[in-house]
């Protein structure tokens, strides 16, 4: 049947009805597409969106009407997202990040909003309320993007992807402060009030729902929890959660503080309850399904025929966006002690425009701070960026090592006490050289001391190297995949070097170093797969533990003790 005799012979179904029936085939069609080519599903929701504004379905099916119903539901997606956000936000991550999170974090926002806002401000002549909320737009990254292409590329543990998490995290918190007061910016409710008035105004409520929230968080929802969770019933519990949700985010709407504030706060709420894994098994499917409607309702808002007369202005806004950030993310990197390859990976992780960056794009859009083409130009180069960054992620690590191939990063000393610890191991012999000083790391390293074996560590985290060192534990900061690294390490007179992160990408070039230098020292290494196994052994290592295959048999001698 052809696709016009489809919609005619639906004319007696609810309009919304089709349209979701129609956008979820699609966007299912698109993402087996997409998965195929190893890119991100984000971006192919967004391509349903805009195939969907532009192919006539909306016009045949009650047209703004149904439009702002898939906005209507989006808002309802956004606002899950932050409750998750608020869920996820985990203290003690940010206490282990602290470092990298505010410094890094306040560096890159600052210094992003300051070029980005002082070139709309020059080049587009907007008032200063539309350069600052473009600004803050242009300055969020993808967290979802970016840390799902890290964990595809089994890089989660590296420092880079850590940077990119903990700069991560100061921009959750920057966005949900500048949504409390991004009504200010955008005028809305204002009318003829002062700006004094309208932010006292704006501060009195929000210490209103500050003190609700806490008590909501202190008594009202951990009680609610108990008890429905008295009655072992798992439908009570997903919609008390929801409803907690729901209800603060209501709260915060009624006093004008924006449903996404309030959805964020309820997350808070039960962030550190013993119920929060649960929460989190039981909301992510709807989440899920209500943010592929967000990103599809902000495709529903790009007009193709007036971005195709603007594409060398969408082209040259990514591509500026993407470098610019790039390249100022790796300079503060580099400032905090990330060894170059590693910034890099950083500066590429939080290249793009990001979830955020749309909302408020979305949001600001019709308040006419700016035109309809630069609203059009804005969401499509945000989509691209964000659709690019996988492929982006990929090609860091072969573009970071052709860098450093041609000198870039070596002259420049890591830390200001590497020659002191050079000197110190200078007298080390019959050594165990340790890499890594993660969980796996730290273990293996108490045990060779146990046996009274001398150890070695090469870490590229610089707070973990400031903390070794402080206890007397030989330590470099240096990358495996140097060569100056071995000789460092004293490799010839290394008894083992062992690898304690499954990272097979960067085992392999530490591998060839090694066997170069020293062809009969055995060599332990991890990878995450089987398929990784093999290649490292013909590589030369002599023992390769398969990260799954133990967790199997961890899992199976349990299993039958049980």
């Amino acid at each position: 049947m052809p696709f016009p005799a489809l919609l005619a012979a639906a004319e007696g179904l609810p309009p919304l009805f089709t349209l979701l029936a129609l956008m979820l085939i699609a966007v299912v069609t698109v993402s087996l597409l997409l998965l195929r080519l190893q890119q991100s599903l984000l971006a192919g929701y967004f391509l349903c969106g805009v195939l969907l504004a532009n192919s006539g379905v909306l016009d045949v099916l009650g047209g703004g009407e149904s439009e702002a119903r898939i906005a209507q539901m989006s808002e309802f997606g956004v606002m899950l997202l932050m409750f998750t956000l608020g869920l996820e936000f985990s203290l003690g991550e940010l206490r282990y990040l602290r470092r990298l999170a505010f410094a890094g974090g306040g560096w890159q926002m600052g210094s992003c909003m300051a070029l980005a806002g002082g070139a709309v401000w020059a080049i587009g002549g907007l008032p200063w309320a539309g350069a600052a909320v473009l600004a803050v737009a242009l300055a969020m990254s993808s967290t979802a993007v970016s840390l799902k292409s890290f964990q595809d590329l089994g890089l989660e543990s590296s420092p880079g992807a850590r940077m990119a998490l903990a700069v991560a995290i100061f921009q959750d918190l920057f966005i949900i402060f500048f949504f409390l007061f991004l009504p200010l910016l955008l005028n809305e409710g204002g009318g003829s009030q002062s700006l004094l008035a309208r932010t006292g105004s704006l501060l009195g409520r929000g210490g209103l729902f500050v003190v609700l929230a806490g008590v909501c968080a202190r008594w009202i929802i951990p009680a609610l929890l108990h008890a429905v969770t008295r009655t072992r019933n798992r439908e009570l519990f997903t919609l008390s959660v929801v409803g907690s949700c729901v209800g603060l985010a209501f709260v915060g709407g009624l006093l004008q503080l924006g449903l996404a504030l309030g959805a964020f706060v309820a997350g808070l709420a039960v962030s550190e309850s013993i119920y929060k894994h649960r929460i989190l098994a039981d909301i992510l499917p709807i989440k899920d399904l209500f943010l592929t409607l967000f990103f599809v309702s902000v495709g529903l808002m790009v007009d193709l025929g007036m971005a195709a007369a603007h594409w060398p202005a969408i082209l040259g806004l990514t591509t500026l966006l993407m470098v610019a950030k790039s390249g100022l993310i790796t300079l503060i990197a580099r400032r905090l002690g990330l060894a170059p390859r590693q910034a890099l990976m950083a500066g590429i992780g939080l290249c793009s425009a990001g979830e955020f960056s749309l909302v408020l794009l979305q949001k600001a859009g019709p308040t006419g701070l700016w035109s309809p083409a630069a609203q059009q130009t804005l969401i499509a180069a945000a989509a691209l960026s964000m659709g690019l960054l996988p492929a982006c992620i990929r090609f860091g690590e072969p573009l970071g090592a052709w860098l450093e191939k041609r000198g870039w990063g070596r002259r420049r000393p890591a830390l200001p006490d590497a020659a002191p610890m050079r000197q110190k191991m200078e007298s080390l012999t019959g050594h165990a050289i340790i890499c890594g000083h993660g969980p796996v790391g730290r273990q293996l390293n108490q045990a060779f001391l146990n046996e009274g074996i001398p150890t070695l560590i090469v870490e590229l985290n610089a707070e973990t190297v400031r903390e070794l060192k402080k206890h007397g534990q030989a330590v470099i900061f240096a990358d495996a995949t140097h060569e100056e690294t071995w000789l460092l390490t004293r490799i010839q007179h290394a008894r083992l070097v062992a690898f304690t992160f499954p990272d097979a990408t960067l085992t392999k070039e530490a591998l060839a170093l090694i066997r170069g230098m020293r062809p009969d020292v055995p060599v332990i290494t991890r990878a995450r797969f089987a398929s990784d196994v093999e290649r490292l052994k013909r590589l030369g290592a002599t023992v390769v533990i398969n990260d799954e295959v133990e967790a199997a048999r961890a899992v199976v001698e349990q299993a039958l003790v049980l």
